[in-house]
């Protein structure tokens, strides 16, 4: 009886300790942004930060353009939002997250211009 009690306080001392995935996503964005932010991605693509907004399930990427990516019509030439598309589905990296049917944001701003918005986009679970 005395084991059966042991692993009885066993388990429930693992499950107790298990995070959440909503917490797991709020600490590792808050993780990347610390450890990794601002970081180039590209010649004209800079990383500010990453978030986790749990009332919606969002993860939010924040990213700033620079040079001459650093227009609203360059977006447009390339279809950022289609190439955003199709890089979010073909991500193995969030997978545990678009198994949990969570939306992914991503907004750019202007280097020149901070304030300017060049592209705000969110997909939903339907998107990927």
């Amino acid at each position: 009886m005395k084991k059966y009690w042991l692993l009885g306080i066993i388990a429930l001392l693992f499950t107790a300790c298990q995070e959440s995935l909503e917490d797991r996503c709020e600490r590792d964005a808050k993780e990347y942004t610390r450890k990794h932010c601002p970081t180039a991605i590209d010649q004209n693509t800079i990383i500010d930060s990453l978030t986790f907004d749990r009332a919606t399930h969002t993860i939010h990427y924040y990213y700033k353009l620079t040079g001459v990516a650093d227009e609203e019509e360059m977006l447009k030439q390339i279809n950022a939002v289609g190439e955003l598309k199709k890089g979010l589905k073909n991500s193995t990296a969030v997978k545990t997250y678009k198994d949990a049917k969570y939306r992914f944001a991503y907004t750019y701003r202007s280097e020149k211009d901070p304030k300017k918005i060049l592209l705000d986009v969110v997909f939903t679970e339907k998107d990927y």
